[in-house]
C-alpha cells in the first residue's frame, strides 16, 4: 500500500473538460510539450522507448529534448475473439503476454479461440520486431527506461511493455504520455516506478480526440526517426 501511494504521488495531471478538445496540434507538438515537462521535472532516463507506431513520433521529440537515445519496444493488442476491437490484453516483444482473465472469462470455446488470436498477434509482433530492430530490444541492463506513447486508453499494451523492459534488466521504468484515462494511470502505477502524464481525463474517449492532427503513422516514418537519432555517448 505504501508503495502504491508513493507511485501515485509521482502522477501529475491537469483537469480537462470534454469541451476542451483537442489539446495538441499534432504528435510532434505533444512530444515537445511532454519533453519540456519531463525536463522541468528532472526526469533523466538513459533511453527513451516509443511504442510503435504513433508513440514513436511523440517519443522522438521527447528523446531530442532530453538528449538521450531513441528506440522502440514493439507491442500488440490482444482483442476478444468475439469482438476483436475490445482489448483483453497485450503482447510485447519478445514473449510477454498480459491478459485480463476477468474479462476473458472461463468459457472453453472462447479460450480456444483466444489462443488463435494470440498466435496471430504473435506473428505480427515478430514481423514488426524484424522491421524496427532485427536484434530485438536493446540492452537495458541497469538502465532507467522511459516508455512513451501518444495516449493511454486502457494501459494494457503499455503494461506489457513495462514487463518486457523489466525482463531486460532495467533498474527503473518510467511511463509517460501526453494524455491518459484515469484507469490507465491507476493500472500502470502498479507496475511502473513512475507515471508522468500531462492530462489525465476521467471522461477519456479515444486518443485521437485530443489531437487536431492524428493521421496514421507509417513504418517508414518510424524507421526514419530511429535512423535520425544519434545515440548520446554520455547516456550509456
Amino acid at each position: 500500500m505504501h508503495q502504491l501511494k508513493r507511485l501515485r504521488s509521482s502522477i501529475d495531471f491537469l483537469a480537462l473538460k470534454n469541451d476542451q478538445y483537442p489539446m495538441f496540434a499534432s504528435r510532434e507538438d505533444a512530444g515537445r510539450r511532454l519533453g519540456h515537462y519531463l525536463l522541468e521535472k528532472d526526469i533523466r532516463p538513459d533511453v527513451v522507448l516509443g511504442l510503435p507506431r504513433g508513440g514513436v513520433i511523440v517519443a522522438a521529440e521527447v528523446a531530442n529534448i532530453l538528449q538521450v537515445p531513441l528506440d522502440v519496444v514493439v507491442v500488440r493488442k490482444i482483442g476478444h475473439p468475439l469482438h476483436r476491437e475490445f482489448a483483453v490484453g497485450a503482447l510485447a516483444e519478445p514473449d510477454v503476454v498480459v491478459l485480463d482473465d476477468s474479462v476473458v472469462g472461463h468459457n472453453p470455446l472462447v479460450r480456444m479461440q483466444l489462443k488463435h488470436v494470440i498466435a496471430e498477434e504473435q506473428e505480427r509482433l515478430e514481423r514488426y520486431g524484424k522491421t524496427f530492430h532485427r536484434d530485438g530490444l536493446p540492452d537495458l541492463t541497469n538502465k532507467a527506461v522511459l516508455l512513451v506513447d501518444d495516449g493511454l486508453a486502457t494501459g494494457a499494451t503499455t503494461e506489457a511493455a513495462v514487463e518486457a523492459v523489466k525482463r531486460k534488466g532495467a533498474r527503473m521504468v518510467i511511463v509517460a504520455a501526453p494524455v491518459a484515462s484515469t484507469n490507465a494511470v491507476e493500472r500502470l502505477s502498479r507496475v511502473a516506478d513512475e507515471v508522468r502524464i500531462l492530462i489525465v481525463d476521467p471522461d477519456f474517449d479515444a486518443v485521437g480526440r485530443y489531437y487536431e492532427s492524428f493521421s496514421q503513422t507509417t513504418d517508414e516514418e518510424v524507421l526514419n526517426l530511429l535512423h535520425a537519432r544519434v545515440p548520446n555517448p554520455h547516456s550509456a
